[in-house]
């Protein structure tokens, strides 16, 4: 597949001469476009009219968030809202979200509310790439949403990865017999979630300053039904999960406060190896980060 890299490289340049270490929505979705990233439909609102008349173009049940470069923390804020089911709850959403956003933080200044389509079906997965400072571009898979805090069960590769590569990443994991359906549930497209994976590992590799991207969850249904949720804030946060990039002695690892996911390439004794750990994180919500090197 070929990759529309000179619109991330423009994307990228901006961010670097602004001295910002994060992306907007709008570019985010840039990044995820030029790579076939698949996206749920969303908008941006600027009134509670607007955010009325946009929810019910986009189709109903919604997710609307605050768009602020000044908060960090939506959920903290009260700046987001799910399970919109129509133009009036959309309405009242939008001016609450407002609201509480001023209230959370005074002087902060609001772009306004994303409205985003809602993703309930599909078995949730987690797909991402981090650089570490021994083996560079790291591909990641696993089961996505609560379940990587529980189950722990992640599988990595080095970037870029192979469509094989990606398959083997998604047999690999304890839980793979989930994503062939169980119970009755229809079986995930293995073809197109590793098309994702693939598409993540090249576009960290092609661009040494994206120096984290996490996609979790990304919804995988059958016949080729993957969507993906996401959410960008600044370098060194993502919603519950933080990274302050310390390396160890003997290890290379993403460190991280202590309710958060720890993710990192270790070097063993035998040679070099995986590891992965998860803390107390609360990774329910949709969680995309992309840290740029500055």
């Amino acid at each position: 597949m070929s990759y529309d890299r000179a619109s991330v490289r423009q994307v990228l340049n901006r961010v670097q001469a602004e001295k910002r270490s994060s992306l907007t929505p709008a570019e985010s979705k840039i990044l995820c476009d030029a790579y076939g990233i698949p996206l749920p439909q969303e908008a941006l609102a600027g009134s509670a009219e607007e955010a009325a008349r946009l929810a019910a173009e986009i189709g109903f049940p919604v997710v609307m968030k605050i768009v602020s470069p000044d908060i960090l923390h939506k959920t903290d804020a009260g700046g987001v809202v799910v399970g919109v089911k129509n133009a009036t709850e959309a309405a009242q959403a939008y001016d609450s979200i407002i609201r509480n956003a001023l209230a959370y933080k005074r002087d902060a200044k609001i772009s306004g509310v994303q409205i985003q389509q809602m993703l309930t079906s599909g078995q949730e997965v987690i797909v991402g790439a981090l650089t570490d400072p021994s083996f560079g571009k790291v591909v990641a898979f696993g089961l996505g949403g609560v379940l990587v805090e529980v189950l722990k069960d992640v599988t990595f590769r080095l970037a870029p990865a192979s469509e094989a590569d990606a398959l083997s990443m998604i047999d690999g994991i304890a839980a793979a017999e989930i994503l062939r359906g169980v119970r009755g549930a229809p079986p995930a497209d293995r073809t197109a979630i590793a098309r994702i994976i693939v598409a993540v590992s090249n576009l960290a590799a092609d661009f040494p300053e994206i120096q984290e991207l996490d996609l979790n969850p990304v919804f995988a249904g059958p016949d080729g039904r993957v969507d993906v949720d996401y959410r960008f804030d600044r370098a060194g946060r993502c919603m519950h999960l933080a990274i302050d990039g310390e390396v160890r002695h003997d290890i290379s690892v993403l460190s991280c406060t202590p309710d958060a996911v720890v993710l990192g390439v270790a070097r063993t004794t035998g040679g070099a190896g995986v590891a992965f750990a998860a803390g107390n994180c609360s990774l329910t919500t949709a969680c995309t980060f992309l840290a740029i090197a500055t």
